[in-house]
């Protein structure tokens, strides 16, 4: 399969450049796979939306201020790195912009007089380890790095970005970006979803580069996803296993969610793998889901392994004639746009 065949255009108008006014007011557009058919509605009717019983699983990593400038000290230029994974207590893996001039030993200093060094090179994607002269962390990183907007957002992060660009319920620290579904809830609609007989659950997957890269290969057979931390304990794992096993119906909230518990469940076992573990699954067309039955999720970029595996979930052509709807009818795009349900 042609990864040629995952493009799609929307004009520029409708990529959010910010987030709605007040969280959760966002449009909705419900697909249903068995029918083919398209409905239009509100967030907000979520809980109307899905069978009672329903277990909703959500991703409750939380967003690092991952984004850094550091000052090159051989040219005193600016060089932009975004913190991928914690490697140590100095050292992290990181992204950078024209990667071939981050050579191992470049030096960088930041901001409150921290400086960091090129401690190695991987021959993919721009990825160096960074080790930093003194522990760079959550604490840290609150105060001296910035929200990693995505580049599709043409403007700087603001303190509201701090608050927006994160889910209410992120508890887990350890995402290079939001996992955006997740951005619609409230207290209030958990309650509603709650009222109206649902499960809620949490699980983590911390969110980088394997999700949010694009798909550089020819061919979808030839691309390699950048390896994922997840984690599931043994609690969430039961509550998980024993909805499946009464017929619930398990609505995974967000694609990294649905990623999760596919890389957890073990085929012919009917249970899911505990504890902290690793994913590069990469799902697209022709893939079998084993867990979830409906996803909730915003929509994706063009080319993206995202749009690929909602591809999978509900056909491609299916998303990409609900794709062209939602820009006729203008809908939002990406990280702050509007959402979909696909039943």
């Amino acid at each position: 399969m042609k990864t040629q065949d995952f493009s799609f255009e929307v004009p520029q108008a409708l990529i959010a450049q910010g987030p709605p006014a007040e969280r959760g007011r966002s449009r909705l557009m419900v697909l249903r796979r068995a029918s083919g058919g398209r409905g239009h509605r509100q967030v907000a009717d979520l809980p109307g939306l899905l069978e009672p019983g329903s277990l909703l699983v959500f991703n409750n990593s939380q967003v690092l201020k991952a984004r850094l400038t550091g000052i090159a000290e051989a040219s005193g230029k600016p060089v932009a790195f975004l913190l991928i994974r914690r490697l140590d207590t100095h050292t992290w893996e990181v992204m950078t912009g024209r990667s071939k001039r981050r050579r191992s030993g470049s030096r960088y200093c930041f901001a409150g007089g921290v400086q960091g060094v090129i401690a190695g090179e991987e021959p993919r994607g721009g990825f160096r380890r960074l080790c930093f002269s003194e522990p760079v962390d959550g604490h840290w990183l609150n105060r001296h790095g910035r929200v990693p907007l995505p580049p599709y957002i043409k403007r700087q992060d603001t303190l509201e970005d701090g608050e927006r660009y994160q889910t209410i319920y992120a508890s887990v620290p350890g995402s290079a970006a939001a996992p955006t579904a997740g951005l619609h809830f409230t207290t209030e609609l958990l309650d509603r979803l709650g009222q109206a007989g649902m499960e809620t659950l949490f699980i983590t997957l911390h969110v980088g580069p394997g999700t949010f890269l694009p798909v550089r290969t020819e061919r979808l057979e030839e691309h390699r996803m950048h390896e994922e931390a997840y984690a599931i304990d043994g609690a969430t794992a039961q509550r998980i296993e024993r909805a499946k096993a009464e017929g619930r119906k398990i609505v995974a909230v967000g694609t990294t969610s649905l990623r999760a518990l596919e890389s957890a469940w073990l085929d012919g076992e009917g249970r899911l793998q505990r504890g902290a573990r690793r994913s590069s699954l990469f799902i697209y067309p022709g893939y079998t889901f084993r867990v979830a039955d409906a996803l909730f999720t915003n929509f994706h970029t063009p080319r993206s392994t995202l749009l690929m595996l909602v591809s999978a979930f509900a056909g491609r052509e299916y998303i990409l004639e609900s794709y062209a709807e939602a820009v006729c009818r203008g809908y939002r795009f990406f990280s702050y746009g509007d959402a979909m349900l696909i039943q």
